[in-house]
């Protein structure tokens, strides 16, 4: 199977501009594509490894990826996806962030000389004259096309700033730029990316008269629909010390059974027919199948090491000694405020904590863990579902633990 099929089976594609010539470019290795990545924070986190993962692939497959750090975009904020007006960074801060992602994706990528590139956009951006930049670029924009794009739908209705509608013109510009000096010619991106990506398209047509390519990736969301990689705490990072190996472990051995494949297929570097195998798979079965995924994927980001050692805590947690013989408390469908519970309610129906004053001070001051992850707030909830089947492994302490369950028969 040549990689364009292969990304077609693992579910990665979204949309394409023109797939038969992306197909035959993809699988000759002759694409030089990029992939932007805007330094709102100082470490990549589990929304952008998808990303991370087709640049592997492709890199594999002798396509040469280009990874823009938005050093010039990161100063407007991208407003895809958001309701309110992203926080202004400084320079220094941009910068920080922009270090920080070079030594995470060299995981990912092998940048030595002439199989990658990593390009800052600041490099064209920040000196651009205002005056210029409007004839030059702004008549083959038009304004009715940008305001009927997606990704500014939802800032529409809060109101969408002039500094926000900007975005889509400078990341069309900087594909612009990249075919030009680095002969780029495709860009990749999440498919809330689609309507900026086609900008890029049209405008080196229009500006130079030939054709540029553009694919997007299916956004990683649950069953339920939603972006994957939030929890209780916030963002799965890829930083250690934000998130750690441990956790990042424990996030992905705890995700729905209706996930598990479909995250095995498109994260993972296994074999597509082993993992077609997996499709019969079911019950206890899938537990496995959790395993594999969260072995693999924390052995990507921090290695072989730390993956074994997050494997054997985990399968500590939940076996020699722990669950085999871990008190079991169940709640019942009338201990739920509708389809939720708060975490200080099972720590006192679950007799970790004798009062709701006591669990409280239990989850401020970090005392708390749910399936190995640290649970700070104390507005924290969880649903019906997450306490179903298997249930989760609530922590007080250092040694107090129990399997909290959901009883369905309401006994």
């Amino acid at each position: 199977m040549k990689i364009y099929e292969e990304l077609v089976a693992r579910g990665l594609i979204a949309q394409v501009t023109n797939e038969e010539e992306i197909g035959n470019m993809i699988n000759e290795g002759k694409a030089t594509f990029y992939i932007g990545f805007d330094p709102t924070a100082d470490s990549l986190h589990v929304g952008h490894f998808m990303a991370l993962c087709l640049m592997k692939r492709l890199q594999m497959a002798g396509n040469k990826p280009i990874a823009l750090l938005g050093g010039g975009t990161g100063m407007i904020g991208d407003p895809s996806g958001r309701n309110d007006l992203r926080q202004m960074m400084t320079v220094e801060t941009i910068q920080h962030n922009c270090d920080c992602f070079k030594q995470q994706m060299s995981r990912f990528i092998d940048f030595s000389e002439g199989k990658a590139m990593m390009v800052n956009n600041a490099e064209w951006l920040m000196g651009l004259n205002y005056v210029e930049l409007l004839r030059e670029v702004g008549p083959h924009f038009s304004v009715n096309r940008m305001l009927a794009a997606e990704c500014y739908k939802q800032r529409m209705e809060k109101g969408l700033t002039f500094l926000e509608f900007n975005y889509m013109i400078m990341q069309s510009y900087d594909f612009y730029m990249l075919f030009q000096k680095y002969g780029c010619n495709m860009q990749f991106g999440g498919d809330d990316q689609w309507s900026n990506m086609l900008g890029g398209t049209e405008l080196i047509r229009r500006k130079l008269g030939k054709d540029a390519h553009a694919m997007t990736i299916t956004l990683l969301l649950n069953s339920e629909g939603k972006k994957m990689g939030k929890t209780q705490s916030g963002a799965v990072w890829l930083d250690p010390n934000k998130t750690s190996p441990f956790e990042f472990y424990q996030y992905w051995r705890n995700i729905a059974d209706a996930d598990v494949l479909k995250c095995l297929r498109m994260l993972t570097f296994l074999p597509i027919e082993q993992i077609n195998e997996m499709d019969k798979w079911e019950g206890s079965q899938l537990n496995t199948a959790k395993e594999i995924l969260a072995f693999e994927l924390t052995n990507l980001v921090h290695g072989e090491a730390e993956a074994e050692k997050a494997k054997e805590a985990s399968r500590a947690l939940f076996t020699s000694g722990n669950a085999a013989d871990m008190p079991t408390a169940e709640l019942t469908e009338e201990d739920f405020n509708g389809d939720e519970i708060d975490i200080l309610t099972i720590l006192q129906k679950s007799g970790l904590a004798p009062s709701r004053s006591e669990a409280r001070r239990n989850v401020e001051q970090g005392g708390v863990a749910v399936d190995g992850e640290a649970v700070k707030d104390s507005k924290a909830v969880f649903t019906k579902a997450q306490l179903s089947g298997d249930g989760i492994v609530v922590k007080r302490g250092k040694k107090n633990f129990k399997k909290v369950i959901l009883n369905t028969n309401g006994q």
